[in-house]
Protein backbone atom coordinates (compact mmCIF):
# COMPACT_ATOMS: atom_id res chain seq x y z
CA UNK A 1 0.00 0.00 0.00
CA UNK A 2 1.41 3.39 -0.99
CA UNK A 3 1.05 6.33 1.38
CA UNK A 4 1.36 9.91 0.21
CA UNK A 5 2.23 12.88 2.42
CA UNK A 6 1.89 16.54 1.62
CA UNK A 7 4.90 18.30 3.21
CA UNK A 8 3.26 21.73 3.08
CA UNK A 9 0.27 20.69 5.18
CA UNK A 10 1.74 18.00 7.42
CA UNK A 11 5.42 18.70 8.04
CA UNK A 12 6.35 22.29 7.23
CA UNK A 13 5.54 24.99 9.74
CA UNK A 14 2.69 25.19 12.21
CA UNK A 15 -0.82 26.56 12.30
CA UNK A 16 -1.58 29.60 14.49
CA UNK A 17 -3.51 27.37 16.94
CA UNK A 18 -0.42 25.26 17.66
CA UNK A 19 1.53 28.09 19.33
CA UNK A 20 1.38 29.03 23.00
CA UNK A 21 2.74 32.26 24.47
CA UNK A 22 6.00 31.56 26.31
CA UNK A 23 6.96 28.51 24.23
CA UNK A 24 10.57 28.45 23.02
CA UNK A 25 11.62 26.70 19.82
CA UNK A 26 15.29 25.75 19.57
CA UNK A 27 15.93 25.55 15.82
CA UNK A 28 18.20 22.91 14.37
CA UNK A 29 20.74 22.63 12.89
CA UNK A 30 23.19 25.45 13.52
CA UNK A 31 25.18 27.01 10.66
CA UNK A 32 28.92 27.62 10.42
CA UNK A 33 29.58 30.83 8.49
CA UNK A 34 32.14 30.50 5.71
CA UNK A 35 34.13 33.33 4.18
CA UNK A 36 32.90 32.54 0.67
CA UNK A 37 29.18 32.67 1.53
CA UNK A 38 29.65 35.93 3.45
CA UNK A 39 31.53 37.46 0.50
CA UNK A 40 28.88 36.21 -1.95
CA UNK A 41 26.08 37.66 0.19
CA UNK A 42 27.94 40.99 0.42
CA UNK A 43 28.50 41.16 -3.31
CA UNK A 44 24.95 40.08 -4.20
CA UNK A 45 23.51 42.79 -1.94
CA UNK A 46 26.14 45.42 -2.89
CA UNK A 47 27.34 45.58 0.73
CA UNK A 48 30.98 45.22 -0.31
CA UNK A 49 32.52 47.21 2.54
CA UNK A 50 36.18 46.40 3.31
CA UNK A 51 34.97 45.54 6.82
CA UNK A 52 33.47 42.42 5.27
CA UNK A 53 35.50 41.48 2.19
CA UNK A 54 39.08 42.82 2.47
CA UNK A 55 41.23 40.65 4.76
CA UNK A 56 44.26 42.95 4.50
CA UNK A 57 42.11 45.90 5.59
CA UNK A 58 40.81 43.84 8.51
CA UNK A 59 44.35 42.89 9.59
CA UNK A 60 45.51 46.48 9.61
CA UNK A 61 42.38 48.44 10.56
CA UNK A 62 40.07 46.22 12.64
CA UNK A 63 40.45 45.73 16.40
CA UNK A 64 40.20 41.94 16.11
CA UNK A 65 42.16 41.86 12.84
CA UNK A 66 39.39 39.85 11.15
CA UNK A 67 36.58 40.61 8.73
CA UNK A 68 33.11 40.94 10.21
CA UNK A 69 30.24 38.93 8.77
CA UNK A 70 27.71 41.42 7.37
CA UNK A 71 24.82 41.85 9.82
CA UNK A 72 22.06 41.53 7.25
CA UNK A 73 23.29 38.03 6.47
CA UNK A 74 23.08 37.08 10.16
CA UNK A 75 19.53 38.45 10.35
CA UNK A 76 18.53 36.61 7.15
CA UNK A 77 20.15 33.40 8.38
CA UNK A 78 18.36 33.50 11.74
CA UNK A 79 15.05 34.19 10.02
CA UNK A 80 15.65 31.28 7.66
CA UNK A 81 16.61 28.95 10.50
CA UNK A 82 13.26 29.68 12.18
CA UNK A 83 11.02 29.19 9.14
CA UNK A 84 10.39 25.46 9.53
CA UNK A 85 9.25 25.88 13.14
CA UNK A 86 7.63 29.32 13.10
CA UNK A 87 6.62 30.74 9.75
CA UNK A 88 6.52 27.81 7.34
CA UNK A 89 2.77 28.22 6.92
CA UNK A 90 2.88 32.04 6.97
CA UNK A 91 0.51 33.95 4.75
CA UNK A 92 2.46 37.19 5.24
CA UNK A 93 5.38 38.66 7.12
CA UNK A 94 4.02 41.74 8.88
CA UNK A 95 7.15 43.43 10.14
CA UNK A 96 10.33 43.38 12.17
CA UNK A 97 11.36 45.52 15.11
CA UNK A 98 14.07 45.73 17.73
CA UNK A 99 16.78 44.24 15.49
CA UNK A 100 19.99 44.32 17.51
CA UNK A 101 23.46 43.09 16.59
CA UNK A 102 25.04 42.57 20.02
CA UNK A 103 28.38 40.94 19.20
CA UNK A 104 30.44 40.61 16.04
CA UNK A 105 30.31 37.42 14.00
CA UNK A 106 33.43 36.23 12.20
CA UNK A 107 34.11 33.69 9.44
CA UNK A 108 34.21 30.25 11.04
CA UNK A 109 31.70 31.08 13.79
CA UNK A 110 28.71 28.77 14.17
CA UNK A 111 25.31 30.36 14.71
CA UNK A 112 22.37 28.77 16.52
CA UNK A 113 18.83 30.16 16.70
CA UNK A 114 15.91 29.98 19.11
CA UNK A 115 12.54 31.71 19.03
CA UNK A 116 10.18 32.61 21.88
CA UNK A 117 6.45 33.14 21.30
CA UNK A 118 5.64 36.59 22.69
CA UNK A 119 2.03 37.19 21.66
CA UNK A 120 -0.76 35.85 19.49
CA UNK A 121 -4.16 37.10 18.48
CA UNK A 122 -6.80 36.28 15.92
CA UNK A 123 -6.93 38.87 13.16
CA UNK A 124 -9.87 41.29 13.46
CA UNK A 125 -10.18 41.67 9.69
CA UNK A 126 -9.45 38.03 8.77
CA UNK A 127 -10.99 35.70 11.37
CA UNK A 128 -9.51 32.57 9.76
CA UNK A 129 -6.00 33.92 10.37
CA UNK A 130 -3.93 34.86 13.38
CA UNK A 131 -1.05 37.19 14.08
CA UNK A 132 1.93 35.68 15.88
CA UNK A 133 4.66 37.85 17.43
CA UNK A 134 7.98 36.20 18.22
CA UNK A 135 11.49 37.07 19.37
CA UNK A 136 14.37 35.25 17.69
CA UNK A 137 17.80 35.05 19.28
CA UNK A 138 21.04 34.02 17.62
CA UNK A 139 23.96 32.69 19.62
CA UNK A 140 27.48 31.75 18.59
CA UNK A 141 29.34 28.52 19.35
CA UNK A 142 30.25 29.91 22.79
CA UNK A 143 26.61 30.49 23.75
CA UNK A 144 26.98 34.28 23.47
CA UNK A 145 24.01 36.18 22.04
CA UNK A 146 25.02 37.86 18.78
CA UNK A 147 21.67 39.08 17.40
CA UNK A 148 18.04 39.43 18.47
CA UNK A 149 14.89 40.69 16.76
CA UNK A 150 11.11 40.58 17.03
CA UNK A 151 8.84 39.88 14.10
CA UNK A 152 5.17 39.28 13.40
CA UNK A 153 3.67 36.87 10.91
CA UNK A 154 0.17 36.05 9.80
CA UNK A 155 -0.72 32.37 9.94
CA UNK A 156 -3.82 30.36 9.08
CA UNK A 157 -5.93 28.94 11.89
CA UNK A 158 -6.18 25.16 11.82
CA UNK A 159 -9.82 25.33 12.80
CA UNK A 160 -11.48 28.68 12.16
CA UNK A 161 -13.75 29.91 14.98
Amino acid sequence: MTREFDARSTRYGRFFDEFEIGDIYNHWPGKTITESEDHLYCLLTMAGSPLHIDSNYAKTEMVDGKNLVVGTYIYALLTGMSVNDISGKAIASLGVKELQHLLPVFHGDTIYASTEILDKRVSKSKPTQGILTVKTKGTNQHGKIVCTFERSVMLPLKVAD
